[in-house]
């Protein structure tokens, strides 16, 4: 009996020895009912304020000092405008006109959020030919974008490297819709209230929305990868 408390006793300093430990995992986080699992959290550094002169500043901002060119339609879409991410000036997005755009409304603490590599793979591989990526945060969903400006900013840049333009936090249902949103809702074949984050819009080079998809569509599914494809064509 002494001999098998001796062993009972010594079994912790041998797990530690071996580089083990005896203390239990934490368990997950269940999953929303309506969203599928959590995503990444955002870090905790506040990074800094985007500026001309800031070398980490790797993401893109609407220039609020842009004009439109003549000739722009500014009835529609390239006449709304919106504010960059912690910036306090609104900047037309005329600056886009004759691109093709993906508008998504995104959060940083959701089971969608890994799609922002997604988001970033179509971006680099089509910007060159016209196509930009408009990034909204939202917090209606879950809450899960409740960060500050700096901190979303933070997140986008440290682990998904993304480059695309971020706009300011902004609401996309209820009294409260962003001017934005309100436009994007309201078109032919893209009606109706947004359901959760990452819900996509595809703009053509002339202004009009192209197609609407649900959360679920990956950016680089063959649905959105072949409308934009066509959308540039043109």
């Amino acid at each position: 009996m002494r001999t098998e408390a001796l062993l009972l006793a010594a079994l912790p300093l041998l797990a530690t020895s071996l580089g083990c430990s005896t203390k239990s995992a934490s368990t997950p986080a269940a999953a929303s009912a309506t969203d599928a699992g959590t995503g990444s959290t955002p870090g905790t550094n506040p990074g800094t304020t985007p500026g001309a002169n800031d070398p980490a500043a790797t993401v893109s901002f609407p220039d609020p000092a842009a004009t439109c060119a003549a000739g722009v339609d500014t009835s529609g879409f390239w006449g709304l405008e919106a504010k960059g991410l912690g910036d306090e000036r609104s900047a037309k997005l005329c600056q886009y006109a004759g691109k093709v755009v993906l508008v998504v409304n995104v959060a940083s603490s959701c089971g969608y959020t890994p799609q922002y590599q997604g988001l970033q793979a179509i971006y680099g591989k089509y910007a060159a030919r016209g196509l930009t990526v408009l990034a909204f945060p939202c917090n209606q969903f879950g809450s899960q974008e409740s960060g500050s400006a700096d901190t979303i900013r933070d997140f986008c840049t440290s682990t998904y490297k993304v480059t695309f333009p971020l706009f300011e936090k902004l609401d996309v249902n209820g009294a409260n819709t962003h001017p934005v949103y309100q436009w994007l809702k309201n078109q032919p074949g893209a009606t109706g209230d947004i359901a959760w984050n990452f819900t996509k819009f595809l703009i053509g080079r002339d202004g009009k929305v192209v197609k609407r998809w649900g959360s679920q569509v990956e950016p680089e599914d063959a649905r959105i990868t072949d409308e934009i494809e066509a959308a540039l064509a043109k």
